[in-house]
């Protein structure tokens, strides 16, 4: 790729950036959703391709969350499967009343935060929200996930997956929303997603 051509990726990139930076929806105080994400650990999984990936199921994942960030990607090897990473978040971490209070951004693959005092508790952030790895299963899901912008009540179907390229490159979800750091985030192969609101 010539430097001409990568420094137009760019420039789009910023620009999509700016535009969905502009349209953040508001949806008032109050928690939204209610529920942690739900899981259930898959047992002989039958792994399967996905594009270059051979793909092992680990969990059945569902969640309703609050958008609290949207990062696309496509440059790293990781866009090849997952070109948008979530930032999402439920419970207490999806009251904007909270919200309003922490600073949220994404960048090279991981979901950062930061806040003065802190309306909740630390420890309720780290686990009421999480950074994730959005592989859509299909044509409809990548288009759903093209349009959802930070604001929005989501709704999704899939697995927590083990990616596994080819030449031995590997990519793992996390199996719990209690970890930070490093390989803390999840891996999600999207079967369905819906906006729920607005």
């Amino acid at each position: 790729m010539s430097l001409r051509n990568l420094l137009f990726l760019i420039l789009i990139a910023v620009f999509v950036w700016q535009c969905r930076a502009a349209e953040t929806v508001s949806l008032g105080p109050g928690i939204k959703v209610a529920d942690a994400p739900l899981q259930t650990l898959i047992n002989k999984a039958q792994k399967f391709e996905h594009g270059d990936y051979l793909i092992t199921p680990l969990a059945e994942f569902t969640l309703d969350a609050k958008v609290l960030s949207r990062e696309d990607y496509f440059l790293d090897r990781e866009s090849d499967l997952a070109p948008t990473d979530l930032a999402l978040g439920w419970q207490k971490m999806s009251d904007e009343a909270v919200l309003e209070q922490i600073d949220i951004r994404q960048s090279g693959r991981w979901y950062h935060w930061s806040v003065q005092g802190g309306p909740i508790p630390r420890r309720e952030i780290e686990t009421q929200s999480a950074n994730m790895h959005m592989v859509p299963a299909n044509d409809q899901v990548a288009t759903m996930l093209d349009i959802v912008q930070p604001g929005q009540i989501i709704s999704l179907q899939g697995q927590l997956i083990l990616a596994e390229g080819y030449d031995g490159w590997r990519w793992q979800s996390s199996l719990t929303r209690e970890d930070t750091g490093a390989r803390a985030c999840e891996l999600v192969y999207v079967t369905a997603l819906s906006i729920i609101t607005p």
